[in-house]
């Protein structure tokens, strides 16, 4: 059993914003992936469904992304899932938009939704599905440009990765982290 959590804020009026692509990315996997429909638990939305024959359990905490390990940390000792089973879906912005990384462990670098979720976990050996939202330029823009919607010109390469996550969730869900990022890449090339 695999716990997949999409890292986001779960104000409605916050639902465009970059902040928000690891909900934006478990949705479309969900739906893709005929997922059981969202219900109340663990101070998060859950959604049940089998990619690549793995059983997964879609995520969304509801607790707001400072505290977002707190939903974590209640679903994972639920199920009694090690850290290695959890996949955290959030935005990244060390990397161009558009750009999809996997690595399992390492620093939060001032993600404070996976700094919540180290600390309630405690430890950083997760995976994680870094979902690239770019860089505004310097640090003291950073609050404004996470918390800011996509604009309309990102549905261009937004709504091509999120599919192409979905359609090569299969892989990530069968342990096959290098595939899964060729194969997102591929999907994605002529994306702009």
């Amino acid at each position: 059993m695999l716990l997949w959590v999409g890292l986001g804020n779960p104000e409605p009026n916050m639902a465009r914003q970059r902040h928000n692509i690891g909900f934006m990315a478990l949705d479309v996997i969900a739906a893709r992936h005929g997922f059981s429909p969202w219900r109340q638990r663990f101070k998060g939305l859950v959604a049940e469904g089998t990619i690549g024959g793995e059983k997964v359990i879609g995520l969304k905490p509801m607790t707001y992304m400072n505290v977002s390990g707190e939903s974590v940390q209640a679903a994972a000792g639920f199920y009694k899932l090690p850290a290695t089973a959890i996949t955290a879906f959030h935005d990244e912005l060390d990397l161009i938009p558009g750009k999809v990384r996997v690595k399992r462990g390492g620093g939060a670098a001032g993600h404070n939704g996976l700094r919540s979720m180290d600390r309630m976990l405690g430890t950083p050996d997760y995976w994680r599905v870094r979902l690239g939202i770019g860089h505004p330029g310097s640090k003291e823009r950073v609050t404004g440009y996470v918390l800011g919607d996509f604009a309309k010109a990102d549905v261009t390469w937004l709504v091509p990765v999120l599919d192409a996550v979905a359609d090569s969730a299969a892989l990530l869900a069968t342990g096959r982290t290098e595939e899964f990022m060729t194969k997102v890449a591929l999907l994605t090339q002529d994306v702009k």
